[in-house]
């Protein structure tokens, strides 16, 4: 199995590039998600409703979601390649491809661009509300363009290149393994009174499977931003002093160097679920965030995906060989 993880993961990651995540296909986050969500209501039932009983049902929750999400996987990929090394490669391939964000993250985001560029403001709304978790009736273009922009920078850790790395440390299993936790905090991991105690588990080992991640990302994006021609010296700047400006100590990680590879300011005060966060900015307002922002930062997306998986490459095969 192990031999054949680097040719699965740069065949899923093509896949990913030209396929995307067809509206036709049932993806396999749908059905981590529906696991959460019904032992979520099972663990609720079983639990005392005391901070210390919601605190140990979301590390049950944990518990079963990763274990699930990695026996399950493994099993199937030892069965296909006990039957033929060519069908192991062709699912892990596949495993590979569906973990992966690139082109389905391009595309969300420039239908936000492409009504924007329409100047219709009701449809950029409704787009980037499918992004985001922030309220966004309420948001103007630049509101919208900034959600955007920062959705990009923030996914081009958890939605490319964590997965990556996580591909090519285990394959198909360690892209499940990655998925399970990342999609565990985006449903459980809030500070909110539901699940400020359920969700802890979730949210800190979603923190720390993103940390190095995160910083290898902001340091990929970085060279992307040379290689384009973008504000590379700027980018680092504001990534040194911007970096930890969030509550996440991940999520300003790439948000910075794309501010301060655009030349613009992101993040600052948002609304939740109908409260105001107030939250520091992230970058210089040199000049006003434009639509054209969306388009440069998935052209900063891609470039840093290209350079993740050929530096991965390389170590990959410096190590094995």
């Amino acid at each position: 199995m192990g031999n054949w993880i680097l040719p699965a993961v740069l065949t899923g990651f093509l896949m990913d590039l030209c396929i995307g995540d067809p509206r036709w296909m049932y993806h396999p986050v749908c059905m981590i998600g529906n696991a959460i969500t019904a032992c979520e209501k099972w663990l609720r039932a079983w639990f005392p409703k005391t901070k210390r009983g919601e605190q140990m049902a979301g590390g049950v929750l944990v518990l079963c979601i990763v274990s699930g999400c990695v026996l399950i996987p493994g099993g199937l990929l030892f069965l296909a390649y006990r039957l033929h090394p060519a069908a192991g490669f062709i699912l892990e391939s596949c495993m590979c491809w569906q973990m992966l964000a690139t082109k389905s993250l391009k595309t969300e985001s420039m239908k936000v661009y492409e009504r924007l560029q329409a100047e219709d403001i009701e449809g950029a709304r409704k787009a980037v509300s499918m992004i985001v978790g922030r309220d966004t009736a309420a948001l103007t273009e630049e509101g919208i363009t900034k959600a955007a922009v920062e959705t990009v920078a923030e996914n081009t850790s958890d939605g490319v290149i964590a997965p990556l790395l996580y591909m090519m440390l285990a394959g198909g299993v360690g892209a499940y393994f990655y998925k399970a936790i990342n999609t565990m905090d985006s449903m459980v991991g809030y500070k909110n009174e539901k699940y400020k105690n359920f969700g802890t588990c979730a949210a800190k080992l979603d923190d720390l499977v993103n940390y190095i991640p995160a910083r290898l990302s902001a340091w990929f994006m970085v060279a992307a931003a040379a290689v384009e021609g973008h504000h590379w010296k700027d980018a680092i700047r504001i990534y040194r002093r911007d970096r930890r400006n969030h509550a996440s100590p991940n999520s300003a990680q790439t948000e910075s160097v794309m501010a301060g590879a655009l030349g613009v300011q992101l993040a600052g005060n948002a609304w939740y679920f109908g409260k105001l966060y107030e939250k520091p900015t992230i970058g210089d307002d040199k000049r006003k965030i434009e639509a054209e922002d969306i388009r440069r930062a998935n052209q900063m997306l891609y470039g840093t995906a290209v350079i993740a998986v050929l530096a991965f490459t390389m170590l990959y095969i410096g190590i094995c060989l």
